[in-house]
């Protein structure tokens, strides 16, 4: 009998991964709060559901029975995911691993306070009287982020304490979740940042990809590029600290973990136990992408070597108007330019500022697959 995974959450990640999920001759099921979602355009079955309903999780997980249940949001019940799995049910990587990373206050403890990995300085705050007497701790410009949101929702960068209210506004608008605080983070003036795409086998060893570039706007991904240049001894060490969370996490699949660098110093920022959008450019740039290293991870399926093809990039296609029924221009010009792929992620909807495609290139030089991927990116357009 062919296997059967859960996925929770369909969005443009779900959908990659369904594709490659398929080529392996499995079976899927795409769950999300809307209907049509990408994932769900190629999935087998598809559900309509509010995940963050206990009861209404639980109760779907268990009629359908599947082998795996695999998260690619953080908006839903981990209650309901922790009874699941002392029952029996395989949660990708584990509960307490989606726990942990879907809080920013548990994945930030977890590496600051019982790690001792290096962080940028941070402080919570649950009501907003405390908001002032904190921020003077952490001092300005400062990030004042939701503890659980994604994709850079609610995130702002706050330069002086007249604007903090704002922000705190903006924050738990944007929040995930039943609790109501913030983290205030440092602003790190870094020289650049990167994710670094680790698979954490059922052995308990560890693969590394090839360190990925990106830049992001509002805490958002924007592009990103691989190889990134960097020095050998940054990798290694953003290696040991990744060993060292992932050991304390150990669950199998693949595991996006951003930091920062600032002169000679590797800052741990964040980690995504799923496949990451900066890593969308592993589709065109290594011989396994991101979206077959997790299955192949969480499957226990043989991963030889993981090897780059070729300098590769991205660059994504935003949205700047709303509609209910969204088109694209453009992309006969976009696909002009030699060895770019335009994905568009297939969503039902588009609003200002959402991201709704992107585009991947390849060349032997990297500069010129950064140069094409934006080229051809800005020739797309939404339609109504």
């Amino acid at each position: 009998m062919r296997k059967k995974i859960l996925l929770l959450g369909s969005g443009e990640l779900g959908k990659e991964l369904v594709i490659e999920a398929k080529r392996l001759g499995l079976e899927v099921i795409a769950i999300d709060k809307y209907e049509n979602a990408p994932a769900m355009q190629l999935a087998d079955h598809s559900i309509v559901i509010n995940m963050s309903n206990r009861k209404i999780l639980s109760k779907t997980i268990k009629e359908l029975n599947p082998d795996f249940v695999v998260p690619e949001i953080e908006a839903l019940s981990i209650e309901a995911l922790k009874d699941l799995e002392e029952e029996g049910i395989n949660i990708v990587p584990n509960a307490r691993t989606v726990e942990v990373t879907m809080n920013r206050n548990k994945i930030r403890d977890l590496a600051s306070k019982e790690l001792k990995i290096k962080t940028a300085k941070y402080s919570y705050v649950f009501n907003v009287e405390e908001l002032e007497m904190e921020s003077s701790e952490i001092d300005f410009p400062l990030l004042l982020k939701p503890l659980m949101s994604s994709s850079g929702k609610g995130q702002s960068l706050v330069k002086r304490k007249e604007d903090l209210l704002v922000a705190w506004n903006d924050a738990i608008n944007n929040s995930r979740g039943k609790i109501v605080g913030v983290i205030l983070e440092e602003f790190i003036n870094f020289d650049y940042e990167f994710t670094l795409l680790t698979v954490r086998k059922e052995s308990g060893e560890n693969m590394f990809c090839e360190p990925i570039g990106h830049e992001q706007c509002n805490g958002d991904y924007q592009c990103s590029w691989q190889p990134l240049d960097m020095n050998q001894s940054l990798i290694h060490e953003a290696r040991q600290i990744t060993t060292k969370i992932l050991n304390n996490l150990d669950g199998p699949g693949l595991y996006g973990v951003e930091f920062f660098v600032r002169g000679e110093e590797v800052i741990f920022s964040e980690l995504s136990p799923r496949p990451h959008d900066t890593g969308m450019v592993t589709i065109v740039s290594q011989n396994l992408n991101e979206f077959e290293l997790h299955l192949r991870a969480f499957l226990n399926l043989p991963i030889p070597r993981i090897s780059l093809l070729k300098p590769s990039a991205t660059r994504v296609i935003i949205s700047d108007k709303e509609s209910n029924n969204p088109s694209y221009t453009g992309i006969n010009e976009a696909l002009e330019l030699e060895n770019t792929k335009v994905l568009i992620f297939g969503k039902p909807t588009s609003k200002k500022g959402r991201r709704m495609g992107v585009v991947l290139s390849s060349d032997e030089e990297l500069n010129i697959a950064r140069e094409n991927a934006d080229k051809s990116a800005l020739k797309i357009k939404i339609v109504s």
